[in-house]
């Protein structure tokens, strides 16, 4: 995988405290990997400042699976 995906991993296991071999890009934050939505806030502003980007909170809120962030975060580097 590519290194965005390993700082996402990275962040997710940290801010969720999952094991990180848990965290795939199919991984459905709430069912997969235990999320609740303050856990969800905290990783989403957690990757606002890692990654230099802003996400609204109507796109923070379709993120299901990790997938669904990796390709909106991928979308906002330039």
């Amino acid at each position: 995988m590519d290194d965005l995906f390993e700082k996402m991993k990275k962040l997710i296991a940290e801010k969720l405290d999952v094991d990180a071999g848990r965290i795939t890009m199919e991984a459905s934050f709430r069912q997969d990997l235990g999320a609740d939505s303050l856990d969800t806030y905290e990783l989403v502003y957690a990757i606002e400042e890692e990654m230099g980007i802003s996400i609204p909170d109507e796109k923070a809120n379709e993120f299901e699976t990790v997938k669904d962030a990796y390709e909106y975060i991928k979308s906002q580097q330039k």
